[in-house]
């Protein structure tokens, strides 16, 4: 069934998604209003057995059981094909229920006898409002309207009832308005007052709909909320969280090129040329998305970002979205568990006789620059200077050097700093990378003695 009072939103992709997560909020904040009116009753039950005569106790629970069921069926009947009716049917029956109780004496010897009309003038009314509030917690507005109008109606109906009892006092206006009249008439228990009706019926209203207003404007602020989180999410499946995040929350525009020192951090698959010819384009496919899926897993929990994807490989960034002192630390820590991910993914893929994957990682730390680089029509937020070309001759460099991860001796020094227990590298010598002059001091992990 169409939900009458859910909002509107554009029959788009990310309207639907929007309507299941505002249907999904709605849901849980009427779940939470039945745990808060469970809450309520068993409270109101203890507080009866405390002040109530143990001949009307019975009487009361008995009402106090009634009024938890009228909001147990609609609970349980959440994700019937007619909910929504039902819910909004069982409101008025709640109201109608509050207000019998309220307005009708008590059965038998365990009413005091006093007269009706006195029912219709104490401060009982205000339970009406308590539904009233338990209406705002369900995130839309026009069950608060519902929940107010139907309030109004049968406590109206209510009163006025009482009020065209033949035993009834109404005020007329004209003869004697003297004020000891006047209160001679107010004190008299048989007397019904219209414009007490009237203030209640006016400041139900008033409070109606400042309740939805300000029901209104929370569905608004978690409309909004959940855009920009699933704005996030799909940007995120683009680049970096941590990018998303700052591109979503600059307030200037984002990505204005800035000088960092940085960790950069190349990784990529050995041989994968010759192991993707033996596989099909399918399986070639699989095989990367399970490796950036790993990859990406570690360097985030690392808090790195993830810069690209390099077909089998992909650069990462360590401090290049703030400051983060021990950002060479940090890139290192993330090569050695990159490698310890690979061997328990390589020991998965062993059980199923397919072909085990090496990882070769390069890491240096350096001044770039980061930030958008690429014209108007298409920008990429990444990192430029030497520091990222060292990485990545580092790593082409461990299939010289026969090993898993090489790091420059500036990265270890650094890391050293902000972390005494890194793990042991072994000294490679100074090596001149491809298309550097100066040769760079290296360190090679796992060691060799």
């Amino acid at each position: 069934m169409i939900n009458p009072f859910a909002s509107r939103t554009p029959r788009t992709p990310l309207g639907l998604r929007l309507s299941r997560a505002i249907a999904e909020e709605e849901e849980r904040g009427r779940s939470f209003a039945f745990r808060a009116r469970l809450v309520a009753v068993v409270a109101v039950m203890l507080w009866l057995v405390l002040v109530i005569e143990p001949q009307r106790q019975l009487y009361y629970l008995a009402i106090s059981g009634g009024f938890l069921l009228l909001g147990l069926i609609p609970h349980l009947l959440r994700r019937h094909r007619y909910a929504v009716a039902i819910r909004f049917a069982f409101v008025i029956l709640d109201i109608v229920l509050v207000t019998a109780v309220v307005i009708l004496p008590p059965p038998g010897q365990i009413d005091f006898g006093l007269p009706i009309q006195m029912r219709v003038r104490g401060p009982e009314f205000l339970y009406l409002n308590l539904l009233l509030v338990g209406a705002a917690l369900s995130y839309s507005p026009l069950q608060v309207i519902w929940t107010g109008f139907w309030s109004i109606l049968v406590w109206s109906v209510g009163v006025l009832l009482v009020a065209m009892r033949p035993d009834t006092l109404p005020f007329t206006p004209g003869g004697d308005s003297s004020p000891q009249a006047l209160l001679q008439i107010i004190l008299n228990p048989y007397f019904v007052g219209i414009f007490q009706l009237l203030n209640q019926v006016v400041l139900t209203a008033i409070a109606t709909a400042l309740l939805a207003a300000a029901v209104w404007r929370s569905r608004a602020l978690l409309l909004r909320q959940t855009r920009a989180e699933i704005a996030r999410a799909d940007l995120a499946r683009y680049v970096s969280p941590d990018v998303a995040d700052a591109i979503i929350t600059s307030e200037r525009a984002f990505g204005a090129p800035t000088n960092r020192r940085v960790a950069v951090l190349f990784a990529d698959i050995v041989g994968f040329t010759g192991l993707s010819e033996r596989m099909a384009p399918d399986r070639v496919v699989r095989l990367l998305k399970s490796f950036h899926e790993r990859g990406s897993g570690v360097v985030f929990a690392h808090g790195g970002s993830l810069d690209k994807y390099l077909g089998d490989g992909f650069l990462a960034t360590f401090g290049g979205m703030g400051e983060m002192p021990d950002a060479a630390a940090r890139a290192i820590r993330c090569a050695i568990d990159l490698q310890a991910e690979i061997g328990r993914w390589n020991a998965k893929r062993a059980e199923r006789g397919a072909a085990q994957v090496r990882l070769s990682v390069g890491v240096h730390y350096g001044a770039v620059v980061v930030g958008n680089i690429g014209s108007a029509q298409r920008l990429e937020f990444t990192v430029v200077g030497d520091a990222v070309n060292i990485a990545s001759r580092l790593e082409t460099l461990t299939r010289q050097l026969d090993c898993r991860i090489a790091v420059s001796d500036e990265t270890l020094t650094e890391a050293a700093l902000h972390d005494a227990n890194l793990p042991r590298f072994e000294s490679a010598g100074d090596r001149r990378l491809d298309g550097r002059e100066q040769p760079i001091s290296v360190h090679i992990w796992p060691p060799r003695s």
